[in-house]
């Protein structure tokens, strides 16, 4: 069974050592692009634009800074604008202290640009509603709790000057707000969903003197709706405007945002539940018949079409992946698994190196703070593996501290270093069982996580040299769980069983 997990380890490294410059971004160069828009975890998207610039907000949940705001000028080539939340000091969960918001946190985010004024709105199960304005939409954002939250909201700021939430589950509701987002009207039902249970995401919209009310019957063959009326409390009709079974790339599409470029062309940015690397915004045509935004192209959604007209051309854009810890600040592509502890991580102590200092005492990595994480991106070609590679300097551990580079869902895994008294060992552990250990006499180790979206396997391998990697352990059958809610992130990671002061150095962290 171990040479057999060998063997594969072996393949899957030569497959990435020659193939790792393949792009991920979706535009081909020639005028098309090809979904998944983004392939990774940017799930629930709304998208407004504002001149010649769109903007994407999209589902962080429980890792800061969070809430992502990306921008592009084409649709197509997305890059980081801000991540609107630096941290989320409204409960000690968030803090992991003796709970956690796994699952929970920001959800389902809407995005509006009003006289000069950028709005996000968003729901946490557990603290509520928020609202954040910016001038800018790279921030800084300014942070209220509101009295009262609204699920899956659709803010709207209507022609007439006043200003609707749209929210529900299954039932949908229209609430009139006040310019600071507070209720100053009753929740009022405006429709039942009657395709199936889960009616939910809506997104508002006037166009050509109809209200619409742009929803998701959710889950993995999700369908897109809209409903319409000419009065925002209805009566509404209802359409159903995408139900894509397809096996594939875009299967059960569902869940986002309509968008009309500077040439009057109408598109939408949906997501896909895409594995166990998350869920995968998706770019669609759209095409007005009857008064109604039809999705695709003869009922089906598109795999590689036609770039959007926005009047210019724009150059291609990748998202950063690597890093190499050389700046005063961390990438942009880069959250914590909560609220860190800021006094407990470094990029200056040791310049070109992240620190990682443990932060506090516990035996559940999933409890562990300053925990960095980052999203997977998949390849276009899904059976080439997601392939992360990171260097540490493993010097200054203490007893019973446990360092490395992991796989966080659930189930989790992950391949590190542990210290025993004077001695060091490598260990792989798979959603808290120890399944492999060997000692180690070295003080900078090399560690590697080969993750597959189409198999759901993540394997791990370490190096002493960067040259030759060998196996450890046995693979990780990584799942999309909804106690987590997020796609499987790389992590990097440092925490003490025993006692603190200990530190690790990570070098660098590579993709590519």
């Amino acid at each position: 069974m171990m040479n057999k997990i060998i063997a594969t380890f072996s393949l899957l490294s030569f497959l990435y050592l020659n193939v790792n410059a393949q792009n991920v971004h979706s535009d081909n160069g020639n005028g098309t692009y090809t979904n998944p828009l983004i392939s990774a975890d940017f799930p629930d998207p709304d998208v407004i634009r504002v001149g010649d610039t769109y903007y994407m907000v999209t589902t962080t949940m429980f890792v800061f800074p969070g809430v992502t705001v990306l921008k592009s000028h084409d649709l197509v080539n997305w890059e980081y604008c801000s991540n609107a939340v630096p941290r989320f000091d409204f409960s000690k969960c968030y803090d992991l202290d003796t709970c956690n918001r796994y699952g929970h946190g920001q959800w389902a985010t809407s995005i509006k640009y009003h006289n000069g004024k950028f709005y996000l709105l968003f729901i946490t199960l557990n603290e509520g509603g928020f609202m954040l304005t910016a001038a800018k939409a790279e921030g800084p954002w300014h942070i209220t709790h509101l009295p009262k939250g609204f699920y899956d909201p659709g803010l709207f700021f209507d022609d007439n000057g006043k200003v609707y939430v749209a929210q529900g589950y299954s039932k949908i509701s229209i609430t009139e707000v006040n310019d600071s987002l507070v209720a100053i009207g009753p929740d009022s039902l405006v429709y039942t969903g009657d395709i199936r249970k889960g009616l939910e995401g809506t997104h508002v919209y006037k166009i050509n003197g109809y209200y619409y009310l742009y929803c998701t019957y959710g889950g993995r063959d999700g369908m897109q709706v809209a409903l319409r009326s000419k009065n925002i409390y209805g009566p509404y009709e209802q359409k159903l405007l995408i139900y894509d079974t397809t096996k594939g790339i875009n299967y059960g599409i569902h869940q986002g945002a309509l968008i009309q470029t500077q040439t009057g062309e109408w598109w939408t940015i949906l997501f896909v539940d895409s594995g166990p690397l998350g869920r995968f915004p998706s770019l669609q045509p759209v095409t007005w018949e009857d008064g109604w935004p039809m999705i695709g192209v003869n009922g089906k959604a598109v795999t590689t079409y036609k770039k959007p007209n926005v009047g210019k051309t724009y150059p291609i854009k990748d998202f950063p992946t690597s890093d190499e810890f050389k700046g005063k600040v961390l990438g942009m592509q880069w959250s914590w698994n909560h609220n860190p502890d800021d006094t407990k991580w470094s990029l200056e102590e040791k310049p070109g190196y992240l620190r990682l200092k443990t932060a506090a005492i516990t035996s559940d990595f999933t409890m562990a703070r300053n925990t960095l994480t980052q999203r997977p991106f998949a390849k276009h070609d899904q059976a080439i593996p997601t392939v992360a590679t990171a260097k540490m300097d493993v010097a200054h551990m203490q007893d019973g501290d446990i360092a490395g580079l992991a796989m966080l869902q659930d189930p989790y895994a992950y391949i590190g270093v542990k210290q025993n008294g004077n001695r060091k060992y490598l260990v792989m552990v798979n959603n808290g069982k120890v399944v492999d250990s060997v000692a180690v006499n070295a003080s900078t180790i090399f560690f590697r996580t080969i993750a597959s979206n189409v198999t759901s396997k993540a394997m791990f391998e370490y190096s002493t040299d960067n040259k030759t990697f060998k196996a450890l352990g046995n693979e990780l059958g990584m799942r999309f769980s909804l106690k987590i809610f997020t796609g499987n992130k790389f992590c990097l990671f440092n925490y003490a069983t025993k006692e603190l002061g200990g530190y690790v150095d990570f070098d660098w962290f590579r993709t590519e």
